[in-house]
């Protein structure tokens, strides 16, 4: 088998691919677009952005599959040469190709469960290549201790399942070298991933928190791949979450990622919470996807939880028909009622609670004294967790003074299983269960139960089941904390830590009528059955290619330091605006129209000084005095604030509140927009504001002559979007028959006369140069939030609507890299000054014809605030 593998870095970068067949029918996605510039890497090394300029030879779709672990078992041979490998048949990675088109090939990238000498290293990786298309990475013994075991084992495992680290023998603390590991061993599956990658075709699925910082490693790489990632375990609340010490970096990383998946709504809620309150970023549903913007890119959320693989259940149980064990079992429990747990052994599992739960049953209930049974089967520890002597010694103690203190000669309440048993021993026990008790205080999944139904269900046509030929049956107590729980909704759930309630939960399976029993286990049994891993793998497939179909519609760079990188996507005609470009328009222009916005605009949006400092009024009169020039402030302030900022700009048109008043340049008297406005719809909206501001801490009114704002940018972001969507009906409600509009911005609801908006203001502005003979051949529109957006929208209209010309040059530009109608951005307020200035200086010449000249400095000082 030939190995579609990049030999290094270099020829990956410089597009020297390895050919292996072309496909021309195939239909490819656009050449990824990139703007010039380097990328520095979290490391000394030399980043390369591989922009896929050359076709790419290598033809289908692959699926590269990245977890902690490949889906293999490894043993020495016994002669101690080598190593024999095979197929991990429990693996759930194993049986996510089902979900996948039959033309679709996998590739699992991940560590050995084994420790393989250097030596042997290549030859491995060769072998495992060729046989079982699995690239292995290595991780050293030291770096694999305090990143599996260290950071992933007693930080992130822990803090994901709610415990926080009180004291530093209750949980580890945070070690920067356990994160730098964590980091280390994270860029050293990327290398692994880069090796196999084709960029053009592939798709790479991560799993789990292990690598949740792998997505940044590769999108450095290729700003255009497709991948997606997967959090098998639970996601803590933000209150939790936000403790970790590295929050910020994480999460950035995994927005890297085109969708991120989760087993409930419940953790992507949580998650979501951290993205809105770490980084101010808002989640919106559209036709049932959720989806989060960041820098232009939708990143998709996918709520999916995981299923089985039936034919692999359905097989194991054929084996353990053959193998007598359901027979052994049946008689081993002849004449008792069997409740069954399997649960691995840590601190979150609720063993204990569960053994507790049954002593309280037994004694509640004794009429089940001496018939029913709770058989415990404890699957070893899956890395060295916590506190994990201490539970063991808890459980092992309760266990024996339960039966000590009920049990009877040749009877045993409880019957505790710890030592490991095959697959087909678990499905033995599953088939002889009358109920299934999963008493975990929290888990990601836990697919106990749905083994436990398929189970009970038995495998059509198989003669020697002879329970086939009654009716299926089966019951399940199940933790409200598990992330099966919502979808089993025949099980009793119950809140674990409740002892009192699981034991009457455990007593009321068993004491069930069978037709509910039945009726039970047939519904929870269709679930299961048509909700399978190839279910839940062709899903987020199909989630992934329409999110990522998007992203190739629009241009994408990287930018950024660290973990701070992030890919900045925006729609391909939406460029940052040249100083070289607007210099040399404005200086053949002979009519300018310039329309600039002030907050957010020309003074920053988070400055406590909201006075313009003399620098900018120096530019605005500077740009007022040519007579070609019409400036004028487009501003949501009040007309009192303006005329008192700016009273030294005699030349300069003002128009306030959005544009219910308007004041022309060399004029003292204000325009009202509707000189016949009523404000009686002030004194009904203002109690409903007063009623959300007096609940809603954090939160206050802005009274303005035309309008109310109620502003809650210092509130609690959840609670505040909240009280904002409410507030909105509400007023929308009670002025439903008044001239006003009630709309929602930036961390605002406001209360407006009908009409009024900033695109009137610019209508009006281009109207009176017409009607002058004075047609604007030049606009510059500046703005930095949404009610700018009327004016980029009425500057789109213009030409039709004949108040601009088709020889207009028009320069609509927003502040901030983010969706807009504009066509043109700068990145802040500090560059939209400087683009003044190189306006302002080309004002202040006297002679035209040294054009080139006005451009070439201009451009020079502009320069200083581009970025690559």
């Amino acid at each position: 088998m030939m190995s579609r593998s990049y030999t290094n870095l270099l020829d990956l970068a410089s597009g020297n691919f390895p050919i292996i067949g072309r496909d021309k029918e195939r239909k490819r996605f656009p050449r990824v677009m990139t703007l010039p510039g380097s990328i520095v890497e979290l490391d000394d090394e030399q980043a390369s952005s591989v922009t896929s300029e050359n076709q790419s030879s290598i033809t289908g779709e692959r699926m590269i599959i990245v977890s902690n672990l490949l889906p293999l078992k490894a043993k020495r041979r016994p002669d101690n040469k080598g190593w024999s490998f095979s197929w991990n048949e429990d693996s759930l990675l194993l049986r996510v190709k089902d979900g996948f088109p039959e033309d679709m090939e996998v590739l699992y990238v991940g560590s050995l469960s084994v420790d393989v000498d250097p030596i042997e290293q290549d030859d491995v990786s060769n072998y495992l290549l060729e046989k079982f298309n699995c690239v292995p990475t290595f991780l050293p013994p030291s770096l694999l201790e305090k990143y599996y075991h260290g950071f992933c084992k007693k930080q992130l495992w822990p803090l994901f399942h709610y415990m926080l680290p009180f004291s530093a023998d209750r949980g580890g603390r945070f070690d920067r070298s356990m994160w730098e590991a964590y980091v280390s061993a994270n860029k050293l599956f990327s290398q692994k991933v880069i090796e196999v990658l084709n960029p053009e075709d592939d798709y790479v699925w991560i799993h789990d928190y292990h690598l949740m910082v792998l997505p940044t490693f590769l999108r450095r790489h290729f700003v255009r791949l497709r991948m997606g990632f997967f959090l098998h375990s639970p996601f803590p609340s933000s209150e939790i979450y936000r403790s970790l010490p590295v929050r910020e970096e994480i999460i950035k990383a995994l927005l890297n990622a085109d969708l991120i998946g989760f087993h409930t709504f419940d953790y992507a809620r949580h998650f979501l919470s951290c993205c809105s309150r770490m980084l101010g970023l808002e989640y919106q549903s559209k036709r049932g996807y959720i989806g989060l913007e960041f820098y232009g890119r939708t990143v998709g959320i996918k709520i999916m939880p995981v299923g089985i693989h039936m034919g692999h259940i359905e097989s194991v149980i054929k084996q353990a028909d053959k193998e007598l064990k359901v027979e052994e079992l049946k008689r081993q429990f002849e004449g008792k009622t069997v409740l069954l747990g399997v649960d691995d052994m840590d601190i979150f599992k609720g063993i204990n609670l569960k053994f507790l739960a049954m002593e309280h049953m037994l004694k509640q209930h004794p009429n089940w004294q001496g018939k029913a049974v709770l058989v415990q089967i404890a699957n070893p520890a899956r890395g060295r967790g916590i506190n994990l002597e201490e539970i063991q010694a808890e459980i092992e103690e309760n266990c024996n003074r339960i039966n000590k203190e009920l049990g009877q000669p040749g009877y045993e309440p409880i019957v505790y299983i710890h030592h490991p048993l095959s697959i087909s021993e678990r499905m033995a026990y599953y088939s002889i269960a009358e109920c299934v008790v999963v008493t975990a205080v929290r888990d990601g999944m836990n697919l106990t139960p749905y083994e436990y139904i398929v189970c009970r269900q038995g495998v059509s046509g198989d003669e020697m089941r002879s329970e086939l030929s009654g009716p299926k049956k089966s019951m399940l107590v199940v933790s409200e904390f598990i992330g099966c729980s919502p979808s089993l909704s025949g099980a009793i759930r119950v809140n674990p830590w409740n002892v009192e309630s699981t034991a009457e939960a455990l007593n009321e399976s068993i004491s069930m009528a069978e037709s509910e029993k039945e009726l039970r286990h047939e519904k929870h049994y269709r679930y299961v059955s048509t909700h399978d891993v190839a279910f839940w793998s062709r899903s987020f497939l199909q989630d992934m290619e329409r999110t990522c179909a998007d992203h190739f519609r629009k241009r994408c760079w990287g930018i950024g330091l660290g973990f701070g990188f992030r890919v900045v996507a925006l729609d391909p005609n939406f460029r940052k605006l040249s100083i070289d470009d607007i210099v040399a328009a404005y200086c053949k222009a002979k009519s300018r129209a310039i329309l600039l916005d002030y907050d957010g605009t020309l003074m920053p949006q988070n400055s406590i000084i909201k006075t313009p400092s003399a620098q900018v009024l120096s530019l605005l009169n500077r740009l007022c005095v040519d007579t070609k020039n019409v400036v004028f402030m487009v501003s949501g302030r009040g007309r009192r604030s303006l005329s008192d900022w700016f009273s030294s700009c005699k030349k300069l048109g003002l128009a306030a509140e959005h544009g219910y008043f308007l004041r022309w340049p060399q004029c003292e008297e204000w325009e009202t927009y509707d000189q016949g406005s009523e404000f009686g719809w002030m004194q009904m909206a203002e109690p409903v504001m007063n009623s959300y501001t007096e609940s809603t801490d954090g939160s206050g009114i802005e009274r303005k002559e035309s309008a109310l704002v109620w502003h809650y940018n210092d509130a609690d972001p959840g609670f505040g979007f909240s009280q904002a969507k409410e507030m909105l009906d509400h007023l929308e409600s009670v002025l439903a028959n008044e001239p006003v509009a009630v709309k929602s911005g930036q961390f605002i609801v406001e209360v407006k006369p009908q009409g009024v908006s900033k695109g009137v203001v610019a209508e009006k502005i281009f109207t009176s140069m017409t009607n002058n003979e004075k047609q604007a051949d030049f606009v510059l529109c500046v703005g930095d939030d949404r009610s700018d957006e009327d004016m980029f929208e009425l500057i789109s209209t213009a030409v039709s609507r004949q108040i601009l010309s088709y020889n207009t040059e028009v320069f609509a530009c927003t502040v901030g890299q983010k969706p807009s109608k504009a066509k043109y951005y700068l990145d802040d307020s500090s560059e939209v000054v400087a683009m003044l200035e190189s306006l302002a200086e080309a004002t202040d010449s006297p002679a035209t014809s040294d054009e080139e000249t006005h451009i070439s400095q201009a451009s020079r000082r502009f320069s200083h605030f581009s970025i690559a």
